[in-house]
């Protein structure tokens, strides 16, 4: 995958550092947000993507393509696989124990993915410049050495929980993340 310059680390980057508290090697990683489209478990179509850290620098996770997910007749619609990348990769800064946002999502598809295929995603950060982080994801077909189908690269931009405040919905930040502070 050929990335722009807006996702690939300027030089003097840092390499990515896990914050002390993040979740350790073998961890699962729970959803941000309940109602979230990507991880959510009480969103009624969404991906319901389950993450586990191996190692404690990447982040895996499978999604399997379902019936709502589909664009063309039986296959899998781009939109959806850019989410799913975009959910891993936001996963993936959990480590740092920081709010991101997505900045920029360059996605590439390689293999029609049908409904009914259990994709394998794997997300990991090249360096972090400032508030930016550089990510990559890619996502392979029926096994994490499958072929891959779909590949992602990102730039997140650090941001305080004011922003989720000033943005969305207080309420709903606090009763999901007691160990946030948000200040508006």
């Amino acid at each position: 995958m050929t990335r722009s310059t807006v996702t690939t680390p300027p030089p003097g980057a840092e390499p990515p550092k896990a914050h002390p508290g993040a979740p350790g090697p073998g961890t699962a990683l729970g959803s941000h947000y309940s109602r979230c489209f990507g991880c959510g478990a009480d969103h009624p179509t969404g991906l319901h993507i389950n993450a586990v850290t191996p190692d404690g620098d990447t982040v895996e996770a499978e999604f399997t393509v379902g019936e709502a997910h589909q664009g063309a007749p039986r296959l899998a619609h781009g939109g959806v696989l850019a989410a799913a990348m975009d959910e891993v990769i936001g996963m993936s800064v959990w480590l740092f124990h920081k709010p991101y946002v997505t900045g920029r999502l360059e996605t590439d598809y390689l293999l029609p993915v049908p409904v009914g295929t259990t994709l394998h995603l794997r997300a990991w950060c090249n360096g972090i410049a400032g508030r930016k982080a550089y990510l990559e994801a890619e996502g392979r077909i029926g096994a994490s050495d499958g072929p891959v189908a779909v590949r992602a690269a990102a730039l997140f931009i650090e941001v305080d929980m004011a922003h989720f405040a000033e943005h969305g919905d207080l309420a709903a930040i606090a009763a999901e993340h007691q160990d946030y502070e948000v200040n508006p």
